[in-house]
């Protein structure tokens, strides 16, 4: 008995070892092309800048472009599950994608880093979103801080545009949430395609609305459009944007067609503004930074939420090599469930505190108000 016992532990310590990897697999998913580019470009270059090894671990990415396509998302992870066997996802770029690929991501049972907008890829937490861990602001928590603005600055009415899919329909819930908490009324409610080239429809019966302020809910270079067209047409209203306008190019698109816009960012934006005691502050210069050193110009937020994708792998996968081995099934459940216990971890964007009911893990410190001033980013007031 006792030697069969030996041979099967024997044969069942081959199998592992078979199957265990020889490093640590990244999986990872940018729209380098395509409408999402302007979030995909600084994502994908960000790649090189994170842990190359991890706890005496060598860590290995493999890296594919989605042209910004939820359909292309879907087969590439599909590719990296079933033929490279990742250990762990990060991406996809946009919230569509990222919502594309629940169910495949839930039943290979992979842990994955989403730097996407939407609160969606998270909550309601249940069996598939157990999976994904978000390393962006919740929608809700940046909802808050500019409706908060809102109401301290006499704002009654507002209009809202937002791209018609996951994240302007996403963001048209919380904040409806968050105006009806602050009696301000939503008097116009537009939808546009990201691709759009135009949107004077929607803009003509937002303006005839008369909203004390209008509320633009896209990410990337798609945010700029309904903002410029209504400046155009005279409207004279307070801008209000979400993060997902919180790039660089955000500013380069409008020029001084965006002055004045007020959204809610991170440290990123603005970190010799933040004082020293924020611990994000340090992280955010320091892969700021880096970005330059090694492509020569500043990095969007976006890469930022991907630099946080590593950061929180530093400190799950020494928890989860503590029960399997990198290639395994019981890495990927080890690994999840390091991650959900992340607590006080200072990423670029903010502090982490993963739990089961929250796999994002921002509170207020995750999220700075910021204004275009003179063509730069500031704190607002």
């Amino acid at each position: 008995m006792q030697l069969k016992k030996t041979l099967f532990a024997l044969i069942a310590g081959l199998a592992f070892a078979a199957s265990a990897h020889a490093q640590l697999k990244v999986g990872v998913v940018s729209s380098a092309t395509g409408p999402v580019s302007l979030i995909g470009i600084p994502q994908k270059n960000t790649v090189p800048l994170m842990p190359k090894e991890i706890a005496g671990q060598k860590v290995e990415y493999i890296t594919f472009d989605d042209g910004s396509d939820p359909s292309n998302t879907v087969t590439v992870v599909k590719k990296l599950i079933s033929e490279e066997k990742i250990d762990v996802l990060v991406g996809p770029s946009s919230s569509p994608n990222a919502m594309a690929i629940l169910d495949f991501v839930a039943e290979a049972k992979l842990p994955t880093l989403a730097p996407v907008g939407t609160i969606a890829i998270v909550l309601p937490m249940d069996d598939k979103r157990r999976w994904v861990f978000k390393t962006t602001q919740n929608d809700g928590l940046v909802a808050d801080k500019l409706f908060d603005h809102m109401k301290a600055n006499g704002v009654k009415t507002i209009g809202f545009i937002g791209t018609g899919d996951t994240f302007g329909e996403t963001w048209f819930k919380v904040a409806s949430d968050a105006a009806k908490a602050r009696g301000i009324e939503i008097i116009a409610n537009e939808r546009f395609k990201r691709p759009d080239t135009s949107v004077t429809g929607q803009a003509l019966r937002i303006l005839s609305a008369k909203p004390d302020a209008v509320l633009v809910a896209a990410p990337g270079g798609p945010a700029v459009l309904p903002q410029v067209t209504l400046t155009d047409m005279n409207y004279k209203g307070q801008f209000y944007q979400t993060h997902g306008a919180a790039l660089n190019e955000f500013i380069k698109l409008g020029g001084k067609k965006i002055e004045g816009t007020i959204l809610g960012g991170s440290v990123m934006l603005v970190p010799n503004d933040v004082p020293d005691s924020n611990p994000a502050k340090k992280v955010a210069l320091d892969y700021i930074n880096a970005y330059k050193a090694m492509h020569g110009n500043e990095p969007a937020t976006f890469g930022g939420n991907m630099m946080d994708a590593g950061i929180l792998l530093e400190k799950a996968v020494p928890e989860a090599l503590k029960t399997a081995k990198p290639g395994t099934e019981a890495f990927r459940v080890a690994l999840r469930d390091a991650l959900e216990n992340i607590k006080e971890v200072p990423g670029t964007q903010g502090i982490y505190n993963m739990t089961p009911q929250d796999h994002s893990g921002f509170d207020h410190r995750g999220v700075e108000l910021v204004t275009v001033k003179d063509g730069t980013w500031a704190l607002a007031k």
